[in-house]
C-alpha cells in the first residue's frame, strides 16, 4: 500500500502496531496527542494532533488507503471526558477518512461494547450491543457509525472488539478473554490486508480453549490466532475463595467493568482483581 495512518500511535497497543504497519506500506503516518516517539521508523512520519481536530486529520489522511484507529481514552471515565477523544474523535477519523478517499477504517473497538452480555452466552460477531460503561457506549457509537458509513458512503470498516490484551494473561478471567500481543498484530494485519471486508466486527481474542466468543462467521478475514491462555491455567486457576455465580463481574463478559459505577475506572478494578484484592 502507498500510505497507512495509525492513530493512538503512542498508546500501549498502538505502539505495538507501528513496525508491522510500516512493513505493509510505503509510508506510515503515525499520530497521537502526545509528542513524537524517539524511534521513528525509516518510512514513518509523525503528526501530533488532537482527535477532535477534523481539519488536521483531513490533511494528514490525504492519500491514505487504510486508517488504523487506536486513539482514545482506554478506560471508563466521566462521559464529559470521553466525549471528545472517544465519541467526537471517532467521527473525526471516519469523516476525515471519507473526505480523503480512504478505503477502510480498522477500529479498536472493545469487548465492553457487549460487556453486560453473559460470559456463558457463546457470542458470535453479530451479537447485539450491550455496553457496560460510558466507555463501552463509545465503542457502540463508533461501530454503528462505521456501519452507517459503509452503507451510506461505501467506506469499509473492520471493528475489532479487543478483549484482555496483555503480554501474558493476568488473572483467571483472562483464561477466557486474553489477546496476546502477537495475536493482536496478526488480527490487525488480517483486517488491513483482506481484499474486501465491507462492514465487519471481529472479536480480539487469542486461541483460548475457554474463549466465550467466536469468530467463525468472519473466517474470511484470515485471522488465525496462535496463542492460548490455557498455558497459564495452572498458575491462574488456584483461588482462595469460590467464585460467586451471582456476581455480575463473574458472569458478565465485561468483568469488573460490569459493576464499576458509571464514570469510574474499570482498569483500576481489574488491577485490584489481578492482585487478589
Amino acid at each position: 500500500m502507498k500510505k497507512i495512518v495509525l492513530t493512538g500511535a503512542r498508546g500501549a497497543l498502538g505502539s505495538l502496531l507501528r513496525a508491522p504497519l510500516a512493513a505493509l506500506a510505503e509510508e506510515l503516518v503515525s499520530t497521537d496527542i502526545r509528542e513524537a516517539p524517539a524511534d521513528l521508523l525509516p518510512n514513518e512520519r509523525f503528526v501530533q494532533a488532537d482527535l477532535t481536530d477534523l481539519a488536521a486529520f483531513e490533511a494528514l489522511m490525504q492519500g491514505a488507503e487504510m486508517v488504523v484507529h487506536f486513539g482514545a481514552i482506554p478506560d471508563e471515565a466521566p462521559f464529559e471526558e470521553l466525549l471528545g477523544p472517544n465519541f467526537i474523535g471517532a467521527y473525526t477519523v471516519w469523516e476525515a477518512a471519507h473526505r480523503a478517499g480512504a478505503r477502510r477504517v480498522v477500529y479498536a473497538s472493545s469487548v465492553h461494547a457487549a460487556g453486560m452480555s453473559e460470559t456463558m452466552a457463546g457470542l458470535d460477531t453479530d451479537a447485539p450491543h450491550d455496553p457496560d460503561t460510558f466507555y463501552g457506549l463509545s465503542k457502540c457509537f463508533a461501530e454503528d457509525m462505521g456501519r452507517m458509513m459503509w452503507k451510506k458512503r461505501g467506506l469499509e470498516a473492520v471493528c475489532l472488539r479487543i478483549m484482555s490484551c496483555t503480554p501474558e494473561p493476568q488473572n483467571a478471567r483472562a483464561l477466557h478473554t486474553w489477546l496476546s500481543h502477537g495475536d493482536l498484530v496478526r488480527l490487525v494485519e488480517a483486517a488491513v490486508t483482506t481484499p474486501v471486508t465491507g462492514f465487519t466486527v471481529a472479536w480480539g481474542v487469542s486461541a483460548n480453549i475457554r474463549a466465550p466468543v467466536s469468530n467463525h462467521k468472519v473466517a474470511f478475514l484470515g485471522y488465525r490466532p496462535r496463542d492460548n491462555a490455557e498455558d497459564w491455567a495452572d498458575r491462574l486457576l488456584p483461588t482462595p475463595k469460590t467464585p460467586d455465580p451471582s456476581d455480575p463481574a463473574q458472569r458478565s463478559l465485561g468483568g469488573p467493568f460490569a459493576v464499576v459505577p458509571l464514570g469510574e475506572s474499570g482498569v483500576a478494578a481489574i488491577k485490584r482483581m489481578s492482585a487478589g484484592d
